[in-house]
Formats: C-alpha cells, structure tokens, sequence
C-alpha cells in the first residue's frame, strides 16, 4: 500500500505546502515536524474502492508518543484481525476502507487511567477514562475531544461522516472504551481487542448494552419503562413476540450465535429485573463472544447501508439500442456473491448475471423496460425491511429503432480482490471488467495451472481445496492477476495445568484448573483462538483478564475481577471444544478434550507432614496426610475424615463410616477398606493390595492402579471412573467387575496437546 503524510496540529488543520522538495529536503522536513505533538500519517490499510462508495473505518491513535507509535500499528493490527474474525465484518470486510491515523503525542498515555487521581495528559485527542476525568462518571469510559478527532479524520480524502466510523485507541492496558458518535478503546489491555467490536456495536450499530447494571458491583434495579426502541429489548414474552411479529420473533428458538437458543433472558439497558434481551451472552452483554443473529442483522444492515450496493452500471439516463450489453457492478462481500436477477417487461430471465447481451433476447420492434435487481441472499437478515434495504435496482428503456455506434471500449480489469493478501480457502475471488457495449469480455481462471469455471467471481469454497498453498490467477487479454491461496487450516494447542488423572484427552481436577490455547498458522499475521463449552458459544480466547500472558483459569466459584465473574465452572463433567482462526479467515477444525471436576477435599484440622512411624488413627475432624510418609496401619473412625494427598501409607488402610476419604495420587501398600462412606474420592491413587470399596455412596474410582483384588459391593452406585479407566491386575469383583483395564493413566506438571 502507498503511503502519504499529512501533518496537523491539535487545534487546526495545518495547510500543506506545495512548493517542490527534494526526496532528502522532504524526509528531513517530514522527520522534523513529525516529532511535534500533533503530527500525523495517513495510513492506508485496506482500500477495496472508492471512499465514497465504500463504508470507511478510521483508526486513531491516541497517547502514544513519536517512540511508541509501532505499539499503535501492533495494537492497531490485533484489533482489526479480531475484529476480521467476527461476523459480519468477517463477510463484509470488503465493504471496508481502512485507515491508520498515526498521531504524535507529547505525553504517553491517557488521562486518569485508572483513577480520578492519576496524573492528566496532554494529548491530541484529549482522551481519558472516568469520562475524562469526570467523578460522576465511570471509571471504565473512555471518551475524547470528538471535534479534534472530527478535524483528524477529515485527513482522509473522501470521507465523510455519513460514510465513515471513527476508532480511537487510547495508550492503555486498562480495561475500558465508550461507543456514541465515535469508538473508543484502550488499545492493550487483554480484552481491549475485543472492546472495539462491542463499541461498533453502539456506534455503528445503535445497538444498546445488555448489562444489567451501569456502575459494576451495583445491581441495576428494575426497569419500569415502557416497550423499549431498542431492537433487542422487550417487555413482550415470546408468544407476545409471535403473535404480535415483533422485533426479534423470527430468530426465536434458533441456536444462538453466542450460545443457547434465541429466547428471552431478563435483564438489560442497565437494569437487572423488568426487561429481557434475545441471548444470554451477546458480544452486548459479555465480551469474547460473537454478537447474537439479533444484533448481527443490524450490524450487516448498518455496514452495507453506508455502502453504494450498485457500485456502477450501464447509462440509464437515455434510451438504449436492443443491440448492446447492459451491465451492473454489485458490492462484493467475501463470503457470498450478490444476486443479479433481469426483467424484459415484468418478465423474469433465467440466470443469476452481471449482464446481459440484448442481442439474446430477440425483442420485438418497439421500446421494452428492461429492470436489473441486486440483492444480498446473506442468512444473516431475516426482516423483509432490513433485506429490502440491501436491495437495488436499475431500469433501462430500451429501443430497438436506436442503433449503439462503437465505443471503442476494449477488454481490461478495472479492479479486483486484492491480490496483496493471501485468500481463504472459502472466499469468494472477484475481477471487475471494462463494459465495452458490444461483448462480455471473458475472464480465464485457472487454479494451481488447471483451468477452472467462473465469471466476474469465483467461490473459492466450492473447489473444496486441499490443504496448503495453492495459486490462483485470472486472466482476461494480455492482463494476468495472481493470487495465493492459504488453504491451511490453523492448529490449536491446548495446555492445562496437573491434572488428579488423565487418559487421552479426559482429564479429573478437584479444584481450579488454568488452559492455555495457543493458535499458530504456516503464515504471518494474528491468529485468533477460540473455545466453547458444553457446545455454548464459542469465546474468543484472550488469555487471563488481568494479563494476556497468563491462561485462563475455570473454577466452580469463578474468579471476580473488578466485579465481573470469570471462568465460572459447575462442578461436573464438560466437554471443551477448541479452535482456530487464521488471518486468511480459515476456521481450524474443531478438536475437544473432557474435563471432570469433582469435590474438593474438606478442610484439614490436622495435617501430617515427613515420616510418620506406627498406627495413626482418625478419630474426629479431617486429618490431612500431604505427601507424608506413614509406616503402620491408618484407621479412621466413623464421621471422621482422611485426605491422603501424595505419598506412601506403608500398611492397611481401614475406614468406617467416614464422612469422607479423600486419596489423590497416593501409595498404599497395604490393604484398602472403605464401607460406608458419605464421600468416597480415589483418583490417581497406587493401590498394592486388595481394595474392598462396600455400601459408600457414590464412589469415584478414577485413574488408580490396582494391584491385589478388587470387590465393590452395596455402594449406591458402582464406582464412577469418570472416562479415565483404572487398572486392575488383580480380580474385580461385584460392582467393579467390569473395570475396563490397562488404561493410561498418570499425572503431568503441564498437559499439552496439539490439533488442526
């Protein structure tokens, strides 16, 4: 991409000379005044057509100073390939125009961040959190100075308000970001990526936030309200939406984008009772998920409607001769091909085409209205209001006493997809041609050298690629255009923290358990991971809130930051499925692995360290044995409780009616007898001798080696293994009978796993 400087001070625009400079005298003067507060470059990022005719993005930067502006760029890069992974601006990215305002600061950083008593900066855009510093604010919103942001944006050529959005990021690792008229975001906090699409969603979007609170910690009351405008909230139940078809009943009962069906969940616009919303986890009521169909509708509506859907066509303006090409250039999404329907005097033609030769239809003498209609098929829209909306037409009369004299138009490209990056392997690939009147020119793609059949576009999906590199080319005259295909899909590596057991990918924990994922492609750029649980929605793996650097970690209770709950886990078995997203837009396959967590150990009263010689006996309270080594019989009375954690019991092991006996990948040499207990845990445990497991409730035996016999009777249901099998060398017997044997099973420091 070409790159060009436009400098401007934080008040007013500065006028540019026009006065010839030599390439040095101009890179010395430019090095100058770029180290000014104030200074900015326009950067072109991604340019797919005319401003005018396209929807701009504009990126802005804000206390960053003249050192730091390569974090912005890096910053700048993890926004918009997050963003590129989430529907529809996934789909849609070829709408978009992006440009990077690189702006000096004097100061790094942002005002009050955190707090009302941090340090004020002077920066260009005057950006701060507590609403600029404001104590009846909150700390989390970011706002700016709009007019200065206004005058930066106006750098770019083209643009418009009515045509472009404006992203300002903010020198910060704090959390935090506002949407009104224009976005805001801290540009390096671990979710700070995942902040802007939600603003979008306010800004671009006029969705609303389904929080259900406005100061975090602070329930939001009830609502109390009439039918709310917003598109995703309602008072109505679902047979109220049904009957009287409002707002979101036609997506009602559909599996949600972000999990779980399209319903009604209470709570929203900041209040906690009397007002409902579609999902129970939008992009609008928690980050890392995908935005609902609900508020995804209205975001594709909003995209392409600052967009111009017939970007071109034939003259319309006067009568056309029956012996000419008519032609439309729609808009083209990455996803999916526009459809181009054509009506000869209210009559339908077969065929979804960008033209159409007259000289086919054999009209009779006389005039004919001929009507070519674009409309976007996307699955996204459902309203007929909304899908209306992306639709438009083009209408010709056509004479056929005119007679179209030569244009002298040959066949050339005009434009296409941009050949600068490599293809997913589902895109769809476009050329667009010069329109001479008198033919269609014919555009030759061949994939990998072999010719393959398409028209202005080519659905790259179709072709069901195999993996790896391929190359595509379109050739029309002596013009060839070259793209690389990625068809690779992206790999996910999943590591989890020591699990109690393990076999293949089934993992036991009795308490919190941390998982990173880690997504690598065989290409540059920012590779997105994702995972999801128990099929809910999928979420955007950022790390740990409080650091990207740290994996994220699930417990039952959850972790609560700044009063949010994060990693919330029920105590239960859940399936974990991963993956990835490549900078291409490849999705990697999904894998899965198992977790089952189970009851933590009670709290010890007692705990026995080192070497213990002769009997020990439990006679009340929890004794704890944490990797001791114990020479002698252990005993434990009725209603007492033992946890053995680690280390060797060298002796029986005998309990009676206990409230719980709790062995966790510990060694005991002698026999093992438990009858009778409330809460019975073997997981991971080496077991020398003959275990006798009679009348427990609910027993776990998972991951254990047994050496001697096994016999389990009366328990009140056989042992659980929890998908990690035990193995048993000797007999099994009564409920343990049908033990599967001679699985793996083990514990790891860190368990790591890689899939496509």
């Amino acid at each position: 991409m070409r790159r060009f400087a436009v400098l401007i001070t934080a008040a007013a625009v500065l006028s540019v000379s026009s006065v010839p400079l030599s390439d040095a005298a101009a890179a010395a003067a430019t090095a100058t005044v770029a180290a000014e507060p104030g200074a900015a470059t326009v950067v072109p990022v991604q340019v797919t057509g005319p401003p005018a005719k396209r929807f701009n993005l504009i990126l802005m930067g804000d206390g960053y100073t003249e050192a730091e502006q390569a974090e912005f760029q890096a910053d700048a890069d993890r926004h918009l390939n997050v963003m590129w992974s989430i529907e529809p601006f996934k789909s849609y990215r070829n709408y978009i125009n992006v440009y990077r305002i690189d702006i000096v600061s004097g100061e790094s950083g942002i005002s009050c961040d955190p707090g009302l008593d941090a340090p004020r900066r002077t920066t260009p855009l005057s950006m701060g959190f507590w609403g600029r510093c404001n104590p009846s604010s909150v700390q989390r919103l970011i706002t700016m100075d709009n007019a200065a942001a206004t005058r930066y944006a106006n750098l770019v050529t083209g643009t418009a308000p009515a045509n472009r959005q404006i992203l300002a990021l903010a020198n910060s690792a704090t959390y935090g970001g506002a949407g009104g008229t224009y976005a805001t975001a801290s540009g390096s906090n671990s979710m700070s990526a995942l902040i802007s699409p939600h603003e979008l969603g306010h800004s671009l979007g006029g969705l609303q936030d389904e929080y259900d609170y406005y100061q975090r910690g602070v329930p939001g009351g009830a609502y109390t309200g009439p039918e709310p405008s917003s598109a995703h909230h309602t008072l109505l139940t679902e047979q109220q939406l049904r009957d009287q078809q409002k707002k979101w009943w036609r997506w009602l009962g559909e599996p949600s984008e972000s999990g779980g069906p399209i319903g009604r969940y209470e709570g929203g616009l900041y209040y906690t009772t009397g007002v409902w919303r579609p999902s129970a986890h939008s992009m609008m009521k928690t980050l890392g998920y995908y935005f609902d169909q609900v508020s995804r509708e209205i975001m594709t509506q909003r995209i392409t409607a600052k967009t111009t859907l017939i970007q071109d066509s034939a003259p319309v303006d006067a009568p056309v001769g029956a012996d000419r090409v008519l032609w439309v250039e729609p808009m083209r999404p990455v996803s999916h091909s526009l459809t181009t329907t054509w009506t000869v005097d209210g009559r339908d033609l077969p065929d979804d085409r960008d033209t159409l030769d007259l000289r086919t239809l054999n009209l009779a003498p006389g005039t004919h209205t001929v009507t070519a209609t674009v409309s976007d098929p996307t699955e996204f829209v459902r309203d007929p209001a909304i899908r209306q909306s992306m639709t438009r037409s083009r209408t010709w009369t056509v004479d056929t006493a005119l007679t179209t004299p030569p244009d002298g138009a040959e066949p050339a490209v005009v434009s296409s997809t941009p050949t600068d990056r490599p293809l997913g392997r589902a895109d769809v690939v476009y050329v667009e041609t010069t329109h001479p009147a008198g033919a269609v020119p014919e555009i030759t793609w061949t994939l990998d050298g072999k010719q393959v059949k398409g028209g202005t576009d080519l659905d790259l999906g179709e072709l069901d690629l195999g993996p790896g590199t391929h190359t595509l080319t379109a050739a029309l005259g002596a013009r060839t255009l070259t793209w690389s295909v990625d068809a690779e899909r992206p790999r996910t590596a999943y590591e989890l923290a020591q699990p109690l057991a393990r076999s293949g990918d089934t993992y036991v924990y009795n308490g919190p358990f941390s998982m990173r994922l880690t997504g690598t492609d065989d290409r540059d750029g920012y590779v997105v991971s994702e995972s999801r649980v128990d099929g809910d929605g999928w979420f955007n793996y950022f790390g740990w809130p409080t650091s990207s650097e740290l994996p994220w970690t699930f417990s039952e209770q959850g972790t609560v930051i700044d009063s949010l709950v994060y990693g919330k886990l029920p105590r239960g078995r859940h399936t974990i499925e991963y993956r990835s997203i490549d900078a291409a837009g490849n999705y990697g396959k999904a894998k899965s692995f198992t977790v089952t967590t189970i009851a933590p150990p009670p709290a010890c009263t007692r705990t026995v360290t080192g070497e213990h010689r002769g009997a020990l006996v439990v006679a009340d309270g929890v004794t704890c044995l944490d990797h001791a080594q114990v020479t002698g019989p252990v005993t434990v009375k009725p209603g007492a409780s033992l946890v053995v954690t680690g280390g060797r019991v060298t002796g029986a092991l005998a309990a009676s009616k206990p409230a719980a006996v709790h062995l966790l990948e510990a060694r005991v040499e002698g026999a093992l007898t438990v009858s009778g207990a409330a809460e019975l845990i073997v997981v991971g445990a080496d077991l020398r001798g003959a275990a006798l497991l009679t009348g427990n409730t609910a027993p776990i035996l998972s991951g254990a080696s047994v050496k001697g016999a096994l016999a389990c009777m009366g328990n009140t249901s056989a042992p659980a293994d929890l998908g990690v099998p035990n193995e048993l060398a000797g007999a099994g017997a009564g409920q343990c009978a049908k033990l599967t044997q001679g699985a793996e099973g083990g514990a790891y420091e860190a368990i790591q796993h890689v899939g496509q």
